[in-house]
């Protein structure tokens, strides 16, 4: 279950100590905890955490399997949180604990930026290696937060990055020892949070009006 705290200007979103895998409830309970921050006045930033092995290990497959007919209805979902996360009226900063995996990972890219543990856990697109290609909107927000040659290897070759490598090749903007991750997260986050507001969140919309487009319609 994800939580949601506060430290300071900072709202800190917990997704949970399990893989961290993506449903509807899933999809729904971070829909309601994002209202909350953009409800909030004042300066806010807002840091996505998680406790344990798992930052978040992608949609969750088994529920999905289960009912057929919930694939479609998830996907429009994720779509939807994916936007959202983009073009959220607040900074954005993804404190990666561990595995980062599929769309997962590009919950992360989501995020303005991104801090990861350095000594444990990949970061990684396994989309190629599942045969799964990227819908459009995925697709179109991959391309648009990622640098052209990271975005090519990671979509294409399913690499599974060490959070060093990803800093490396541009995908992290940050790494951190495991018990210091969330604190660089929010020393990042905490300066910004007077950014909020509507002009922070139609920038964003304009500046990713492409990638916001391609998952409003895929």
């Amino acid at each position: 279950m994800a939580t949601l705290d506060r430290d300071g200007d900072v709202w800190i979103l917990d997704l949970g100590d399990t893989e961290n895998r993506i449903n509807a409830d899933s999809v729904a309970e971070l829909n309601a905890l994002l209202d909350e921050v953009e409800k909030a006045e004042g300066p806010r930033a807002l840091v996505t955490t998680a406790t344990g092995k798992y930052w978040s290990n992608g949609l969750d497959l088994d529920w999905m399997m289960a009912e057929p007919t919930r694939a479609g209805p998830l996907v429009a979902g994720v779509h939807a949180l994916l936007g959202r996360v983009l073009a959220m009226p607040v900074i954005t900063v993804a404190a990666i604990t561990g595995h980062c995996f599929a769309a997962g990972a590009m919950l992360s890219v989501a995020h303005d930026q991104k801090v990861m543990r350095v000594d444990r856990g990949f970061w990684c697109l396994p989309e190629v290696d599942i045969g799964l290609p990227f819908t459009p909107g995925m697709n179109a927000l991959l391309a648009s937060r990622l640098p052209r040659r990271a975005a090519h290897e990671s979509m294409t070759t399913g690499r599974r990055y060490t959070a060093p490598e990803a800093e490396a090749a541009g995908i992290l903007d940050a790494t951190a020892a495991q018990d210091q991750v969330l604190a660089a997260a929010v020393e990042r986050a905490a300066p910004l949070a007077a950014k909020a507001g509507s002009a922070l969140g139609e920038i964003k919309q304009r500046l990713y009006a492409e990638a916001l487009a391609a998952l409003a319609s895929s």
